[in-house]
Order: C-alpha cells, then sequence, then structure tokens
C-alpha cells in the first residue's frame, strides 16, 4: 500500500512539471509589470463556473484554451499564487522551475550510482589492496569540505556563464560528490555474491571477471542501486535549492526552487509577502514521495528474506 501511495504521488508529481507548458498559465518569463508582488488572485464561483474579477467585471477562468490547462482572458489575470517584483506567475514558475530541480537530482544520482557501481564493484570483487584502496580514498573524498570547495571553484569561473553550462557543471558536481556510499553498498553485496555456489561453479568452468561481474554479480545490485536512487534523489534535489540559493546553480531568468527561493531572503519581502515561499512548499511533497518510496522499498527488501527462510 505504502508503494503504491508513493509511486502514485511521485508519477502525478513528475507529469504535471513535465507538461508545465501545459499545466501553467503563464509562461515563465512573460512578466506583468503592473501587478509586481501581487497576491494571489480571488478566485469565486459564478454559480459553477470560476471566475476572476477585473475592473469591475467578471472573467470566467476558461480550461484547455491557448494550448495550456486553464487560462483567462485579457484585461483579467489570474496569479493562483501571486507574483514575483517583475511581476511572473509564481504558480508557472515554481512549475517550470521543478524541472532544473528534478533533472538535478535525477541526473546526479545517476552520475553517482554510476561511479559508485564501478568502484565498489572492483573493491568488492578483487578485494585486497584494491578494496583497501578505493575504500581510503572514498573516506578522504567524504571528509572533503565541499562547499568550500564549490565555492572556490565557481570564484573560478567567469562571472556571467550560459544557463545549461551551469546546470551540467551542477549535476556533475553533486553526482561525483555522492558515489562513496553507493560503493560501499555495493562492494558489500559483491563481496557476498562472490562466494556463493552459482559464483564458484562458474568460476570452476573457466569464466572470467568480465563474465562473472556481467552474468552473475551485477544483477544482484540493482535492488541496492534502486533503494540508494530513492534516497540520493531527494538529497540531491535538496543540494540543488541549496547552492541555487547561494547563488551557485542555475540564475535568472531560468527558474529553478533554489533561485526562486532566493527572492525571499530579504526579511521585508518575506513578512509582506509570504507566498514568494511556494518554492520551498512545492519541493515538499516531492521529497516525501521519494522518502516514502525508499522507506517501502527497504520494507520489502527486508521482508523478503524472511519469506525466503519460511
Amino acid at each position: 500500500m505504502k508503494l503504491r501511495i508513493a509511486l502514485g504521488l511521485l508519477a502525478a508529481l513528475h507529469l504535471a512539471i513535465l507538461f508545465a507548458g501545459f499545466l501553467a498559465p503563464y509562461d515563465y518569463a512573460e512578466q506583468h509589470r503592473e501587478y509586481a508582488y501581487a497576491p494571489p488572485s480571488a478566485v469565486r464561483f459564478d454559480g459553477l463556473r470560476p471566475v476572476v474579477e477585473a475592473g469591475g467585471r467578471k472573467y470566467p477562468i476558461r480550461f484547455f484554451t491557448g494550448g495550456r490547462l486553464f487560462g483567462v482572458e485579457s484585461p483579467a489575470v489570474v496569479f493562483l499564487w501571486g507574483t514575483d517584483g517583475a511581476g511572473r506567475d509564481v504558480f508557472s514558475r515554481v512549475v517550470y522551475g521543478g524541472r532544473i530541480s528534478l533533472a538535478t537530482g535525477l541526473g546526479a544520482t545517476l552520475i553517482s550510482l554510476a561511479i559508485g557501481l564501478f568502484w565498489g564493484m572492483l573493491a568488492g570483487y578483487f578485494g585486497g589492496w584494491a578494496d583497501r584502496l578505493i575504500m581510503r580514498g572514498g573516506e578522504l573524498f567524504l571528509a572533503l569540505p565541499w562547499l568550500y570547495l564549490l565555492l572556490a571553484v565557481r570564484a573560478l569561473l567567469p562571472l556571467h556563464i550560459g544557463t545549461m553550462q551551469a546546470f551540467f557543471l551542477l549535476v556533475a558536481i553533486i553526482g561525483m560528490v555522492g558515489w562513496v556510499r553507493p560503493a560501499r553498498m555495493v562492494r558489500g553485496v559483491v563481496l557476498s555474491g562472490r562466494e556463493r555456489g552459482f559464483v564458484e561453479a562458474a568460476r570452476g568452468f573457466g569464466a572470467g571477471a568480465p563474465y562473472l561481474i556481467r552474468r552473475h554479480l551485477l544483477p544482484l545490485t540493482w535492488s541496492v542501486l534502486l533503494t540508494q536512487a530513492t534516497v540520493l534523489i531527494p538529497q540531491y534535489i535538496l543540494a540543488e535549492v541549496t547552492l541555487s540559493f547561494l547563488g551557485l546553480g542555475v540564475g535568472e531568468p531560468v527558474p529553478s526552487w533554489g533561485n526562486l527561493l532566493a527572492d525571499a531572503r530579504q526579511y521585508h519581502a518575506l513578512m509582506n509577502h509570504p507566498w514568494m515561499l511556494a518554492p520551498g512548499l512545492a519541493s515538499i511533497p516531492v521529497l516525501l514521495g521519494y522518502l516514502i518510496l525508499a522507506d517501502a522499498l527497504l520494507e520489502n527488501s527486508a521482508n523478503r528474506p524472511a519469506e525466503e527462510c519460511s
């Protein structure tokens, strides 16, 4: 039940963000200067029709219009979560911004798992000095002050870099930082798996290391990698939010949940315009969904050995 809830929640949220161009009533860069820091629109019902008021008139909110889920005729506007200082719709920017944050989490997780799988497989299969060297190197990697290193790397780069450059740099750095934990998990699985009877039998028939790893040991790691992915993705989404909030990630005008939250750094802006916290609130269901999924996968993996023994 828990697994279905998590999968359903994550599927709905990812589809909403994937189809941001359909769900959002405005483009993320569209400005309404006359509505700077406008509060959320007051949506009322005229019978069964949702309407907004403008200039003393009521304008119905129309669905499936202009290639979007909903919208309203000019001069009326509909801002579900208010606007920012440039008059841009916060709801639209949050939905579009989820693309960068989720893509960062997914991309960085793939990098971490690929690096962790490679080094963990080597350490677990060959053991000995290779195992000690890789694991000690991983411990050293964990001990490095990565936030300060990121600040130093950003200081060495040009002041203004392209959006795609900033995105790929962010994904690469976050992904390369977190490979140690997956490597340790893979190492443990491979250390156990290489002593199993079917592996020993294949080795006795002359199977080499590449065949044993590909055919017998690699499939044993899939469940571990899947569980690690559900743990790493929310961590990396939070890492993107933090780094972009500090100005180290993707910058304006392309939105991400991190740089959207940066608009709420000033106390007076936050107190007078609390809807600027919407990006942080929008990330909570995504993070919660992944945590529920990770918990469900851990429960299933814990119950499986018990069922096999019974």
